[in-house]
């Protein structure tokens, strides 16, 4: 199963909260949370392509001109799934994931989620029942591997086309 991980200039590791205008780019090795994810990927038969990435203030700037480029982009790439986060409590990250995970299941074959914790609610409660979304901990909260082992177990009955819909009850917010 092949897959791409959406981060922001934080997850990416290439700027801090400040350096928000970080351009889109992107890395064709697991970087950022994807790599402590690599045990969880292995049960799944799972690896991660590609690792796509801009900052927060990039995509606030124009959003839609930005979620078209990474919809691009992965259609370059042709993964199973795109995992967009996991967020954790930044609320611009937040929302980035969310649109972006709604506009590839919308113009692209590959299957997208996104994956963030409760902390967003307004953008949970704009987009849950458009784009299932992962629950994750805040940034330093407990239950971190639970997590992206849940983000896993997801991506794999999406690339199996299995029905998602007792996972999605279990793990992302409804």
């Amino acid at each position: 199963m092949k897959i791409i991980m959406i981060y922001d200039q934080i997850q990416s590791g290439l700027g801090t909260k400040d350096d928000t205008m970080v351009p889109l780019t992107g890395k064709k090795e697991p970087i950022g949370p994807a790599v402590m994810m690599e045990p969880f990927l292995k049960e799944v038969d799972g690896h991660v392509t590609a690792c796509l990435c801009c900052g927060n203030g990039t995509f606030l700037a124009d959003p839609e001109e930005v979620s078209r480029k990474l919809c691009a982009m992965v259609n370059k790439l042709q993964p199973d799934v795109v995992m967009c986060g996991p967020a954790f409590n930044f609320a611009d990250y937040a929302g980035m994931c969310a649109k972006v995970a709604c506009d590839i299941n919308a113009t692209t074959k590959a299957k997208a989620f996104a994956a963030m914790s409760v902390e967003n609610k307004d953008t949970i409660a704009a987009y849950k029942d458009k784009v299932a979304i992962v629950e994750t901990p805040k940034k330093g909260g407990m239950g971190l591997n639970d997590a992206l082992k849940n983000m896993c177990a997801l991506a794999k009955a999406l690339a199996d086309g299995s029905d998602t819909a007792e996972l999605e009850h279990k793990f992302c917010f409804k």
